[in-house]
């Protein structure tokens, strides 16, 4: 009799719950539903991608903006000789090429610098702030309305060509994303905002869509900018890029919703640009950030913590390191010039988005592996290819490389999954800041130790240089394996749990049937509503 009753408070329950995306079966859905359904599970993934696509396309632009300055703003050469330099005919221009590169690199270096104090700085408090707020969105209308300001500034820096020295150019060019927080801001509004509307179940697959969305935007961008850099010289090229970042712009803003869920409506707000500024740069604010560090849980969670940043830091600063020097290693080993390394990325890129692709549709979408198996099937690779690249000594076996290590890039998904779940969505943000914070120093470290190991060793094994990657990678593959162990004790001590509580419910002759309210609870608790679900209608009839 208690049963019955529970039954339709049970049904009742069932219309507030949702069905999992991956539980739902397209095929038996009509064409109009399943519109629907693909609409609403694509949310910031276009957003990411087009905001690559212009930023990468303005950024050789950029760069070849500062050598033309350098060339004949700075340093005064003749029309020809800065003409000869640009169609890279060097012939009885070497001393001019050295001048020109010198100084271009000093800039960059402190223009590097400057972008990561101030955006690490930055990005310990937009976390926090997230967090408490719920305002994801503006994580991400920011750094595009910064990188569209940018587009603008190089417009006016082309029509006052000779009236504004390279350094001027720099900083110019520097301010407006240094100041917001530039592509790190993006990361963490846009990573966040996906973990916020994912569970756990889908959160893997779709982490994987939006960081094929910034692995496929570069290759994209770069490939027209050359192009179109020829072709429509800067003031196209950035005026493409501008306009491209104003359609993201509205499309963000209309498109996308912020989750209110997420603020705490009876806190008192700050209100004013000072309440604001008070706000966001709150201590206590930089206190949570850190303090998520610390924060204990079950299974080891704080542990786990400590081992993944561990891990973040393993996996980005060698992938930095080996981007500083890749260029000059290839040069040098195999005579390469820019053509043919330009081919090279396209090719590598290429062979990561489809490795990328395989790994999350089989291992995460199909297998439905634990995160912690790609992160392994991902070192593996990374290892055997980068053998491959240490004793290359023919063409086609630096092209070997890319093919061996394709699975490489599924690693920072599984980290920043593996990461998002340890934590509430709460802590989302301020989770989010501190691996961007981690990425943000990587280079600083990683960059000049590749450097000088390949300055040491240039004269009798470049390719030695890659032994420090494969060092990095070892402790990462260790870590991988535990928290896949820890995983599996996990599900077996649970077994473990269920089979205990089976058999005392049979001991027990009657039984106990649960209160129904308690049982809608529970049904409530486990399935937490999300974009990625599809909703249950249930007939009244």
């Amino acid at each position: 009799m208690e049963k019955k009753k529970l039954k339709p408070v049970e049904e009742s329950a069932k219309v507030l719950l949702y069905k999992p995306s991956e539980e739902l079966d397209l095929k038996t859905i009509p064409l109009k539903e399943k519109m629907k359904y693909l609409k609403s599970n694509i949310t910031v993934e276009p957003i990411v991608l087009l905001f690559m696509v212009p930023s990468v396309l303005s950024l050789l632009a950029t760069q070849n903006l500062y050598i033309d300055k350098a060339c004949r703003v700075n340093l005064q050469f003749s029309e020809t000789v800065c003409r000869d330099l640009q169609i890279r005919k060097l012939d009885n221009h070497t001393f001019e090429e050295i001048e020109v590169q010198k100084l271009v690199a000093s800039v960059q270096a402190w223009k590097s610098i400057g972008n990561t104090s101030v955006a690490t700085l930055l990005i310990l408090f937009v976390g926090a702030w997230s967090d408490k707020t719920g305002r994801r969105k503006i994580c991400m209308l920011v750094p595009i309305f910064a990188e569209l300001m940018t587009c603008i500034l190089n417009i006016v820096n082309t029509y006052f060509f000779y009236q504004i020295s390279m350094e001027w150019t720099v900083i110019i060019d520097l301010i407006v994303p240094s100041l917001t927080g530039g592509w790190y801001t993006m990361f963490l509004g846009s990573f966040s905002y996906l973990c916020d509307i994912t569970s756990k179940e889908t959160r893997t697959f779709r982490l994987g869509i939006l960081n094929l969305c910034l692995t496929i935007g570069y290759p994209i961008g770069m490939g027209f900018s050359g192009v179109l850099l020829k072709y429509l010289g800067y003031y196209g090229v950035f005026s493409i890029a501008a306009g491209t970042h104003i359609l993201n712009f509205f499309y963000l803003h209309i498109g996308i919703e912020d989750h209110t869920w997420l603020e705490n409506k009876d806190k008192k707000r700050r209100t004013g640009f000072i309440g604001f500024l008070l706000e966001f740069f709150d201590l206590n604010s930089f206190k949570e950030t850190i303090g998520i560090l610390f924060k204990k849980g079950r299974n080891n969670r704080r542990l786990k913590f400590f081992l993944l940043l561990i891990c973040v830091c393993l996996h980005y600063g060698p992938q930095m390191g080996e981007t500083s020097i890749i260029y000059i290693f290839l040069r040098f080993r195999f005579n390469w010039d820019e053509i043919k390394y330009s081919i090279y990325s396209t090719y590598s890129l290429i062979l990561h988005s489809i490795g990328t692709i395989f790994a999350i549709c089989i291992f995460s979408k199909k297998l439905k592996a634990h995160d912690s198996i790609l992160g392994i099937t991902s070192m593996v690779s990374k290892i055997l290819g980068t053998l491959v690249i240490m004793f290359a000594i023919q063409d086609y076996q630096a092209y070997l490389y890319p093919l061996v290590e394709m699975l490489y890039g599924t690693t920072s998904i599984a980290l920043r999954s593996l990461c998002s779940k340890l934590v509430s969505h709460q802590e989302l943000g301020r989770l989010n800041s501190l691996v961007g914070v981690v990425e943000t120093l990587m280079p600083v470290v990683y960059a000049p130790l590749y450097s000088r190991i390949y300055i040491a060793t240039i004269d009798y094994l470049p390719g030695v240089v890659f032994l420090l990657s494969i060092v990095s990678s070892i402790p990462v593959l260790v870590i991988f394996s535990w928290i896949y162990h820890q995983h599996r004790k996990g599900i077996k001590k649970k077994g473990q749990n269920v089979t205990t509580k089976a058999s005392e419910t049979n001991k027990n002759e009657e039984g106990t049937v649960p209160v129904a309210e308690s049982h809608v609870e529970c049904l409530l608790h486990e399935h937490r509503p999300s974009t990625d679900a599809h909703p249950i209608t249930i007939s009244t009839s």
